[in-house]
């Protein structure tokens, strides 16, 4: 169970946003833990998930809303609370999920024509910046993953949640099992 983030009234810029304006967080402090045996989550962690809520179960404890998550339904694990887009460098992927940090596309074509935005194909390559502890099997033992820090891999066009920094760099979190080959 982990308490949902506070909603971000107001920008980074101090411009105050209206209701209909703020997006519900996709990321909580986890309070309480349970269930399987080699469960990684820990209370105190903070937690980023699914921007569409999926396996998560609103409940209002005190006034506040908390969610239930199973730990596969995790995205990954935030360096602390309150973090924001700038820190997902440092996010680490729960279970068989993979951070990348997507490759662009390039502005010219070979030719030398500049492509337009509409022109461009979404990107589905980029290199593995960190990844989970693997699957847990039978026995509570993890299965480790077969791609590394480092690798540069191309990965199925719509899998994955994808983030993006202030600074515009584009990161990726995907099921190991979306990685269709190492380049």
């Amino acid at each position: 169970m982990a308490k949902v983030a506070e909603l971000e009234e107001k920008t980074t810029g101090g411009i105050l946003l209206p209701t209909s304006s703020q997006k519900r967080p996709t990321s909580g402090d986890v309070v309480a833990v349970g269930g399987a045996e080699g469960m990684t989550l820990t209370v105190g962690s903070t937690i980023l998930y699914n921007k569409f809520g999926l396996g998560a179960t609103d409940l209002m404890v005190q006034g506040e809303l908390h969610i239930i998550i199973a730990e596969d339904d995790v995205i990954g694990v935030m360096p602390r609370s309150g973090a924001t887009a700038d820190d997902i460098p440092e996010l680490v992927p729960v279970g068989d999920r993979v951070l990348l940090k997507v490759r662009e596309d390039d502005e010219v074509s070979a030719g030398g024509v500049i492509l337009s935005q509409a022109s461009k194909e979404k990107p589905v390559s980029g290199t593995v910046v960190r990844v989970g502890e693997g699957k847990v099997g039978e026995g509570g033992v993890g299965k480790a993953l077969k791609v590394k820090e480092g690798d540069d891999v191309v990965y199925f066009k719509y899998a994955g949640d994808v983030m993006e920094t202030s600074a515009g760099e584009r990161y990726i979190v995907l099921h190991e099992s979306d990685i269709l080959c190492k380049i």
